[in-house]
Formats: structure tokens, C-alpha cells, sequence
């Protein structure tokens, strides 16, 4: 019989259920896990996930596998050549936004000793369960994702909205929005 997930899985290709039965929602403690998901949910900004999954693998190698000292560095040529990249979005602002990030990332990790530190200490350092019976009644953003996109912009992050943010925190499992039918809410719970 078949594992009954959350709908927005249902009956997509194989790339996106692998995400949701395997990443999405699971706690992550990474930065550089971080950083991959800050890069690809601005990445994502107007787009669906299924066009940035499909992705995934050449934001992997133009993005330096999301070290995010080496993205810091990226100068305009490497820029310029990212932008000629057909294997990632080609948009030139969302490019750009990586690079900025990435050096604000780092002052970030110097300021808290990691990314995760300060990412986590917005929910408390505890896992925010909601108990949704159907996608719909999902948030597309919360108070605390409103608080830290606020804070990420006052730090200088760009193309990272609340709306991006809590799909970052769903994403790294700051919170588990699985619906409750679904089998990795109980895994998750």
C-alpha cells in the first residue's frame, strides 16, 4: 500500500517525493545545509520548487556545493558567467543576492558562532509543530518568520521575504508542517 503524504507530493516525480519523504521538515542542524536552502528558496522567488529542484544539482556545482566562504568571493566575472548558466536561474539579481548573502551568512556565523545558532534561537531551539489537517490551512508565513526575515533584512540578506523564510523553516524543519495524515508527521513529531 502506498504512504500517504502530504498532497502538495502527491503524484509528482520521483526528485520531489524523495524531497518530501526524506528532507522536508527534518531538523537540520548544518550550516552549510543552511546556506544551500537560503540560496535556493531565493532562487525560487515567482518560481515553483519543482523548477528549482530540477535544478538543484547545477546550483550544487555553480554554487561551489553551497561552501559559503568560496560564494563570498565570487567576484563580477564569475558573476557574469553564472548569469550565461543554463543550468541554474539566470536571473542576475537572484545571483547577485547568493553572493551578497553569502558574505552576510558568514558575519552571521562570526556573530553567533554558526548560522544555526541564530537561525533556531527564532523558534526557541524547539521544533514548532502545526497540526494541519489540509494543505490549505497551512501558514504561507508565521510571526517568527515575519521576525526573522525582518532581522535578515536589517543584516543586509536579500530576496529573503517571510513568505521565503518559512519555506526555509519548513524546508530545515524549524517546523514540521506536515499535514497530519501524512506519514512523516508522526516520523517528524
Amino acid at each position: 500500500m502506498d504512504k500517504k503524504r502530504c498532497e502538495w507530493a502527491e503524484g509528482t516525480f520521483d526528485q520531489y517525493i524523495q524531497y518530501h519523504d526524506q528532507e522536508w521538515g527534518v531538523p537540520n542542524h548544518d550550516d552549510q545545509v543552511h546556506f544551500e536552502f537560503l540560496v535556493l528558496e531565493s532562487a525560487q522567488a515567482g518560481l515553483s520548487w519543482s523548477t528549482i529542484l530540477k535544478r538543484r544539482e547545477g546550483y550544487h556545482k555553480a554554487f561551489a556545493n553551497f561552501e559559503a566562504e568560496r560564494v563570498a568571493a565570487f567576484d563580477a566575472r564569475k558573476i557574469n558567467e553564472l548569469v550565461e548558466n543554463t543550468d541554474i536561474i539566470r536571473n542576475r539579481a537572484k545571483i547577485e543576492a547568493a553572493v551578497n548573502n553569502a558574505k552576510r551568512f558568514l558575519e552571521v556565523q562570526r556573530e553567533f558562532g554558526s548560522f544555526d545558532e541564530y537561525l533556531w534561537g527564532f523558534v526557541g531551539h524547539q521544533v514548532k509543530t502545526g497540526y494541519w489537517e489540509q494543505k490549505g490551512a497551512v501558514p504561507a508565513t508565521t510571526v517568527e518568520s515575519d521576525l526573522l526575515a525582518k532581522d535578515l533584512k536589517k543584516r543586509g540578506f536579500k530576496f529573503l521575504g517571510s513568505t521565503t523564510i518559512y519555506a526555509h523553516m519548513q524546508a530545515v524543519g524549524l517546523v514540521n508542517d506536515h499535514t497530519v495524515d501524512c506519514f512523516r508527521f508522526k516520523e517528524l513529531t
